[in-house]
């Protein structure tokens, strides 16, 4: 039987919700080699591998295929893999690592509190600056479909490698595309989040590779977790 990876959280605190709730669904997680080895394996399933990545690359491991199901944030599954790309999906979601994924803008663009504003002042700002709205994120192409999906077309990513908030402010965008748990640290940075501006509610969950999903061993490992997470 070819060996199931599954790819867990290597550190932080979406490593220590995943492995207490695996663990409490009755599966002991054994690192091989060392506390710090990136490798285990589960016991309580047969040829199950643990591989342990950060939550972004667990995303892009499901893209590729070098790993058969993991858990990690769904705003990073949905940034590496669209929706309709039949290659790997979100089957069940965990309830931690809530946050959502947000269209925020400086709080003193009064007029402008929808997607359909946004679009309105692209136009204008393309007509007396000469040059495109500059949206700071991470999440390029989750920004690319909710934007498209919205009618809006007058701007141009810039991706963000730091703080994301801070980038109007800077000078370097005029508005931002990032996830936020409370909005404090966006008020904080006088932005606000447009009424429709929800792109994503993200969690943490448990996604798996279309080829493997029918595998017994997710399918047992999946039922598992779920009847912990009802009860």
């Amino acid at each position: 039987m070819k060996t199931l990876t599954l790819g867990l959280p290597s550190k932080g605190r979406l490593m220590e919700q995943a492995q207490a709730l695996i663990e409490e669904a009755g599966f002991k997680i054994e690192r091989i080699g060392s506390d710090r080895g990136y490798r285990g394996i589960l016991s309580g399933l047969p040829d199950v591998e643990v591989a342990f990545l950060s939550a972004s690359d667990i995303a892009s491991a499901l893209k590729s295929g070098e790993i058969d199901a993991g858990i990690t944030g769904e705003d990073l599954l949905r940034e590496k893999i669209a929706p309709d790309a039949q290659v790997a999906d979100a089957v069940l979601r965990l309830g931690f690592g809530s946050a959502n994924v947000v269209v925020a803008v400086p709080d003193f663009w009064l007029d402008v509190a929808h997607m359909a504003d946004l679009d309105e002042v692209a136009q204008q700002f393309y007509a007396s600056q000469g040059r495109r709205l500059r949206v700071a994120t991470k999440y390029l192409n989750l920004t690319r479909r909710f934007f498209a999906k919205a009618g809006v077309t007058g701007y141009r990513i810039v991706e963000s490698l730091g703080a994301t908030e801070g980038a109007p402010a800077a000078g370097s965008a005029e508005l931002i595309v990032d996830i936020t748990t409370s909005g404090a640290t966006l008020s904080a940075n006088h932005l606000k989040i447009l009424d429709d501006g929800v792109i994503l509610q993200s969690c943490a969950v448990l996604a798996v590779r279309k080829s493997a999903e029918s595998d017994p061993r997710f399918q047992d490992f999946n039922k598992l977790l779920a009847r912990k997470l009802h009860h």
